[in-house]
């Protein structure tokens, strides 16, 4: 998969005709060589399903396991990659203290945790389009007297009302790619007393968002975060601790988690920390390394070269642009035509679902345009 150098790409805010001088404008990183950590072996046009892993990733994942293997693990260790994690995920995402960050694996750990802490009485406001992990938690908490209203996305900000309690919502729509307007959904949610929960899994790595304007946000990080399965990281504002209940509480959510391992009394941390699950060792030694790559390109350069590729793709098909770096589409035959083209891709929800991140090139639009033209 080469690398070409003149596209016309419309980004929010300006036009630019050197696709691979783009990063010099929006970032000091080049992104050039960043996406040398990744090595896909045909058209990966698929990260909304599972991102790519870096080279260094690899390495560290490796020598991790190899470290099992031998009987060599160092437990501790993890708490330096955990950390590292949670600093770097705060610049993507826009957080402003890392105390307000805390690991998870799932989404739907962070859901339940969201729902549970509601009481008899409130309302839920959610998108009837959004993904089950989302919605289920709070939808099984009807017989408890909680109950949930599902407007379609394009209403959902106007229906937030006096008696919404709470607003659980994907910043970017799992099926379709459809961006919210999280400015607007923060503004609205706050002049009514609303709580927010956002799902941040297919916007932190290339959406540039500020997370402090939420309640709660959560991020598995194995789609466009380039990490494995089973790490995650979410965000909880600091007048949301006392709101939202522990209710997985354990060992490593303790102030200090090597001296909780055993008995009472109730210790947990006093910041974000008392959300953390028990990590998966192995996910955080790969994710430190990936997330790092990330935050040092920079949320707005990924974001540009995204955007930049998926609208050249749409231009390619005749597409209006669009606000997200993925494209779904109601085309027959097309996911036929790209498999048969190689080209990674996914039907959700009856489309075909294509998504460009930083380790996609010009040559990648290209390509999946010849296949589908």
């Amino acid at each position: 998969m080469g690398s070409q150098t003149v596209v016309l790409m419309a980004i929010p805010g300006f036009w630019v005709d050197d696709y691979e001088s783009l990063w010099c404008i929006m970032s000091d990183v080049d992104i050039v060589e960043a996406r040398q950590q990744f090595s896909p072996d045909h058209c990966f046009l698929n990260t909304a399903t599972v991102g790519l892993g870096t080279r260094d990733a690899a390495e560290a994942l490796a020598a991790d396991l190899e470290l099992w293997r031998s009987g060599r693990v160092d437990i501790y260790s993890y708490d330096e990659m955990i950390h590292r994690s949670r600093v770097a995920f705060s610049e993507l995402v826009g957080a402003s203290d890392i105390d307000g960050i805390a690991i998870m694996s799932q989404l739907s750990s962070v859901s339940g945790m969201v729902a549970a802490s509601l009481s008899p009485g409130d309302e839920v406001l959610a998108a009837e389009e959004d993904f089950t992990s989302l919605l289920f938690p709070f939808l099984a908490r009807a017989e408890d007297g909680i109950s949930t209203r599902v407007v379609p996305l394009d209403h959902i900000i106007e229906a937030i009302g006096d008696r919404t309690t709470l607003v659980a919502v994907s910043a970017v729509q799992s099926a379709d790619g459809r961006v919210i307007d999280l400015d607007a959904l923060a503004d609205t949610a706050d002049s009514m007393g609303a709580m927010t929960f956002i799902d941040s899994t297919h916007g932190a790595g290339w959406l540039p968002m500020n997370a402090d304007r939420f309640s709660v946000t959560a991020s598995t990080a194995y789609k466009w975060l380039c990490c494995p399965r089973g790490a995650g990281l979410m965000t909880i504002r600091p007048d949301m601790l006392d709101r939202f209940r522990p209710n997985a509480a354990n060992w490593y959510a303790g102030e200090l988690p090597w001296d909780t391992n055993y008995g009472p009394p109730l210790r947990l941390a006093r910041s974000a920390r008392r959300f953390d699950i028990s990590p998966a060792w192995s996910s955080w030694a790969a994710a430190a390394p990936t997330l790092e790559l990330l935050a040092a390109v920079g949320t707005e350069t990924i974001h540009a070269h995204n955007l930049g590729l998926a609208n050249a793709f749409r231009e390619g098909l005749g597409l209006e642009p669009s606000n997200s770096a993925i494209v779904s589409m109601p085309i027959e035959g097309a996911a036929e035509a790209l498999a048969a083209a190689d080209i990674s891709a996914a039907v959700r929800a009856g489309l075909t679902r294509l998504s460009f991140h930083l380790y996609n090139t010009v040559a990648d639009v290209e390509e999946a345009i010849a296949a589908l033209t």
